[in-house]
């Protein structure tokens, strides 16, 4: 059987480790007053640490993770865990969605209700979803020395999960981050499974194409993008030439992968500097938990890979219904529609929400819902899904 239930169950051994680790946290001094300038503040860590170690209940967000449905496929001797969660209406459409660095499925824990069953939030039930996603965290399927393309080999995967193993014949995907790359590689390779694809982001890729004809809003956009990447992208740099540097340091210390992760939270969520009027500690830690406990791997933080032989061209055409609901406290500035389809051929939905940054789905989940249900609900009538191979739920 290839589809089996799983249960995320951390040992006790692993958690007493975590805890000796916290408790001999080495924490640095400080600029006086430089406040989160300098990188990750020194009082919100010394915060942070000492609620982790004394307050946050792990086995707590371990149960809260486990009402979800959670199951690992076996592809081809490739391992991909994923939680799959049936929608509560009458034609559900199957949609797969991906988080990218340094989200997880955290990202969509408060969106997944929301699509799986609209009419307990006041929605119609004939827009609801079965959804499915995927954990990206050291990238499942990939070997350890593996060199290739990992979010092409990503997109391939769950392809194949969406398809052979869960039988849908024709779906949606979605993402952000590093989930609209991946979601616009299954969508080039495989348009004819594509129902649609709903982004927050026209993926990075793009950035880097050399346009000979750019208007003059193209260009403006291009160079606040970059003047943007210069000053909040020195992780990208480091991330994307020499990761295993970098993961000694994380792979030690909570704390220090904590920082490391906290600090694009704060910068790159709408929160105006104050993480906590958006995310509880719960929340944040409970991400940074699957990281860590998810072991050693350099697959969690390594952009080396795309950066070397990126899996889709920069100037690589996606020809299926596209929409897109952008944040307006993202990453980069708001792209001009001209520029996003130079890429996105076909784009059906274009809202710059009312609020929301990087991680939308986590922090303005009922406008992601509201944004999603919209897109796919004129796509509904051009859906032909195959009979499915098995209720996973009962495998």
């Amino acid at each position: 059987m290839t589809v089996r239930p799983y249960t995320i169950s951390v040992p006790d051994v692993t958690l007493d480790d975590l805890r000796e680790r916290l408790a001999r946290t080495r924490f640095p001094d400080e600029v006086e007053g430089s406040g989160w300038d300098y990188g990750t503040n020194l009082g919100y860590m010394r915060e942070l640490v000492d609620y982790w170690l004394h307050t946050y209940d792990w086995r707590a967000q371990e149960a809260a993770l486990n009402r979800f449905h959670h199951y690992i496929a076996d592809i081809d001797g490739q391992e991909i865990r994923f939680i799959h969660e049936r929608g509560k209406g009458p034609d559900p459409i199957p949609l797969i969605l991906f988080h990218g660095w340094p989200d997880s499925i955290c990202r969509y824990l408060k969106l997944i209700p929301m699509l799986t069953d609209p009419a307990a939030y006041g929605g119609d039930p004939a827009d609801s979803f079965d959804v499915v996603v995927p954990s990206l965290i050291g990238d499942p399927g990939m070997s350890p020395p593996d060199k290739g393309r990992p979010l092409a080999a990503m997109a391939e995967l769950a392809y194949r999960l969406m398809t052979r193993e869960l039988g849908h014949e024709r779906f949606g995907a979605g993402g952000g981050d590093g989930g609209s790359p991946i979601s616009q590689i299954i969508g080039v390779n495989h348009p004819e499974s594509i129902i649609g694809l709903h982004l927050t982001d026209i993926g990075f890729p793009i950035l880097t194409a050399d346009f000979p004809d750019l208007s003059d809003a193209e260009r403006e956009y291009l160079a606040r993008s970059r003047e943007r990447g210069f000053i909040e992208g020195a992780y990208a740099v480091l991330q994307g030439t020499k990761p295993q540097t970098l993961a000694y340091g994380l792979v030690d210390s909570p704390a220090g992968y904590a920082a490391w992760i906290i600090e694009k939270f704060r910068t790159w969520s709408d929160c105006d500097g104050d993480l906590e009027t958006v995310y509880t500690k719960d929340e944040l830690l409970t991400n940074v938990m699957l990281y860590w406990t998810a072991g050693p791997s350099v697959r969690a933080i390594s952009y080396r890979e795309e950066w070397v032989a990126p899996s889709l061209a920069p100037d690589q055409r996606v020809d299926v219904p596209v929409g897109l609901a952008l944040p307006p406290k993202d990453i980069d500035p708001l792209p001009p529609r001209e520029f996003a389809e130079r890429n996105l051929k076909d784009i059906r939905r274009w809202t710059v929400l009312e609020r929301g940054g990087h991680f939308a789905a986590m922090e303005v989940p009922d406008l992601m819902a509201r944004e999603i249900r919209a897109f796919f609900r004129p796509l509904r009538e051009t859906r032909r899904e195959a009979i499915p191979k098995g209720n996973v739920r009962n495998p």
